[in-house]
């Protein structure tokens, strides 16, 4: 819910193991039940069993879309959720989300404010920190190499900067039209990260934008260039590597856009 709460457009995010795996949202040519629709394609296998998050109300035609929508994999299995997640219900909408499921949990709750301090269990007590609270709006990106990115671009690089922040390190987030196309997360080395979000963004790569929530610790023949070769227009991530001028080198060779914001997000 804090990733959907992060976005400020009206948005839908779907979580699967605390993990964003689906998100989109409304725009000039798609309104809030296509935005759930472009959720679930990103990685229906993911959102099966998964949680679907709004950021604004969730009225009856949204509901029975909920409902009734279809897998992508064979157009008759019913989508099953565990949690659907709101700041409001319409009655009608809630009259049909309650009869999608005897097990389906509704809840209602107001949009997450960026927290202060984040805390975390450890052996005997807590650990209180500062709370990561740079999302796209707020980051700023800091152009590194010639290529320069469109307005588009940039709307879906603080989109995939925003996504990212919620993803388990090592995280990557791939984004074009204001919606996720594919993310990585979890993996112990970044470039496996970015191979499995380009897989799921698939030929859709090309033109999109990738964020990554910490430095590459490397680019050539590893993840700055093969986001390169599968047609990324644009990237960002953090800097401070010692080999941050091989990713400049790299994306100027296939005329990428490079963009560092200073801050990292490393989600653990």
């Amino acid at each position: 819910y804090s990733c959907v709460s992060d976005i400020k457009e009206d948005a839908c995010v779907i979580v699967k193991h605390t993990n964003p795996c689906g998100a989109a949202v409304v725009g000039a040519n798609r309104d809030l039940l296509e935005a759930y629709r472009c959720a679930v394609r990103a990685d229906h296998i993911s959102a099966f069993g998964g949680i679907v998050a709004f950021n604004t109300t969730v009225d009856a035609d949204l509901a029975r879309e909920i409902r009734e929508f279809r897998s992508p994999e064979d157009g008759e299995t019913r989508m099953f959720y565990e949690i659907v997640i709101a700041p409001s219900y319409t009655p009608e909408g809630l009259e049909v989300l309650k009869g999608k499921s005897k097990t389906l949990r509704i809840l209602e709750a107001p949009p997450r404010d960026a927290a202060r301090l984040s805390w975390r269990q450890v052996g005997g007590g807590f650990l209180a920190q500062s709370a990561d609270d740079v999302t796209g709006d707020t980051a700023s990106f800091e152009k590194a190499a010639e290529a320069t990115a469109t307005d588009e671009q940039m709307t879906d690089l603080r989109l995939a900067w925003t996504i990212v922040k919620h993803v388990k390190s090592n995280a990557i987030a791939v984004a074009k039209d204001g919606r996720l196309l594919g993310m990585g997360s979890g993996q112990p080395n970044r470039v496996n990260s970015v191979r499995i979000a380009l897989e799921k963004a698939g030929d859709e790569a090309k033109g999109a934008s990738l964020a990554s929530d910490a430095f590459f610790p490397f680019s050539w023949n590893d993840s700055v260039e093969k986001a390169c070769q599968a047609g990324v227009s644009v990237i960002a991530h953090p800097g401070g590597s010692m080999r941050d001028s091989d990713a400049v080198e790299c994306c100027d060779k296939y005329g990428v856009a490079l963009f560092t914001t200073g801050v990292r997000h490393f989600k653990h």
